[in-house]
């Protein structure tokens, strides 16, 4: 018997930061039929007082800074190693809470 176990569905996942296998369980089964010119679009906030069509991504590292909910966006440790004036940015260093992120930036 396998102790892999399926990841939870979108349901389980609402109200919840979203991670990466979430996303992939949405794409790959939940949204499937989706046409493939369908819009992602993002909301500015919880209320949804604005929508941006989505536009890039980056890699990053996040931490919760202001509250559980809301914290900054900081460069991995390969782009601070390649980049003096990250560091120089940076100086005073990186959250140690700060995880691994996939970052959504919206259009407008």
């Amino acid at each position: 018997m396998s102790d892999h176990q399926p990841p939870p569905s979108a349901e389980d996942e609402r109200d919840r930061p979203l991670t990466l296998t979430v996303l992939r369980q949405l794409v790959r089964h939940d949204w499937r039929a989706l046409p493939g010119t369908t819009l992602v679009v993002l909301s500015r906030d919880t209320e949804g007082n604005g929508y941006s069509p989505f536009s890039t991504y980056s890699n990053a590292r996040y931490a919760p800074t202001y509250s559980d909910e809301v914290g900054e966006v900081y460069p991995l440790p390969e782009e601070l190693e390649q980049d003096n004036e990250l560091r120089e940015l940076y100086a005073d260093g990186i959250p140690d809470n700060a995880v691994p992120a996939l970052v959504l930036y919206p259009l407008g």
